[in-house]
């Protein structure tokens, strides 16, 4: 499979051309799947959930989505893209998975971050597996990172490829990913923005160096920390399958979970 980011600066509130951007970086690229940013139709820095409501869209009938979607069919390829979901009152910082015969799967952030708070809604929808092509693919949203439970729920559940949209201003993003791939023995994409956005009271400088990770931790492609950039890179899904991490332990089945406990850090 071939599989990669795309990495780009996205303009608050400039739908209409950040869709532009993401069309023509897209083009670009010869794929199979394709991970872009974290609320990469609207850009980040929300200063009021009104704001936040005006410019949100309904999943199965965003004008974003479809374009994006339109574009996945005509290169044969499924894209994963952030984007601000209106649901009823409430309103998502969420992914959608775009397949090319016109499918798309959802995903809601379950972990918010910072301000996030004031205007989200904490994701409501389980870490889920999707099938793409006879691959397991899984999402989850920037921050989710920072729980190991986001992304071992989805290897538990046979993800082989973790598609991250982020919007990654903590520095040690990109080195944990390395650790959760290799803790999990899958592959993942974390797709981050650049560039510093400061609306309000809010400002946050934004550190690129998006990335592709192979189960047994090694970076494939990554990208600088400004800067427009596209990475594709071949993998084999396959080795995601393999939890051997030698003749005595398999990852997986050597855990042992009777030990771990119903544990909710309030015991």
């Amino acid at each position: 499979m071939r599989a990669g980011f795309v990495q780009f600066r996205p303009v608050f509130g400039e739908i209409a051309a950040n869709i532009e951007t993401m069309l023509g970086l897209v083009s670009s690229a010869e794929a199979d799947l394709l991970v872009l940013p974290e609320l990469a139709t609207t850009g980040y820095t929300f200063t009021s959930r009104e704001e936040l409501a005006r410019i949100s869209e309904p999943f199965e009938s965003s004008p974003s989505l479809d374009a994006l979607q339109n574009l996945a069919r005509e290169r044969d390829c499924a894209l994963v893209v952030g984007f601000a979901e209106s649901s009823g009152d409430a309103l998502f910082n969420s992914s959608a998975l775009l397949y090319p015969d016109g499918d798309r799967k959802l995903y809601r952030k379950i972990h918010l971050f910072g301000a996030e708070n004031l205007f989200f809604t904490p994701g409501d929808i389980p870490f889920e597996v999707h099938d793409f092509r006879g691959v397991k693919l899984g999402m989850m949203i920037c921050f989710d990172w920072f729980f190991p439970e986001s992304m071992r729920t989805l290897a538990l559940r046979g993800a082989q490829i973790v598609c991250h949209p982020v919007n990654f201003v903590l520095p040690w993003g990109p080195k944990s990913m390395t650790v959760r791939s290799l803790e999990n023995r899958v592959f993942s994409i974390t797709a981050n923005r650049y560039g510093t956005e400061t609306r309000g009271e809010y400002s946050f400088s934004f550190i690129g160096s998006s990335q592709v990770i192979s189960p047994v931790g090694e970076v494939l492609a990554d990208a600088p920390r400004e800067g427009d950039s596209v990475a594709v890179v071949e993998i084999d899904p396959a080795l995601a399958l393999d939890k051997k991490l030698n003749k005595f332990n398999d990852l997986f089945a050597s855990r042992r979970p009777e030990f771990y406990g119903n544990i909710t850090g309030k015991d």
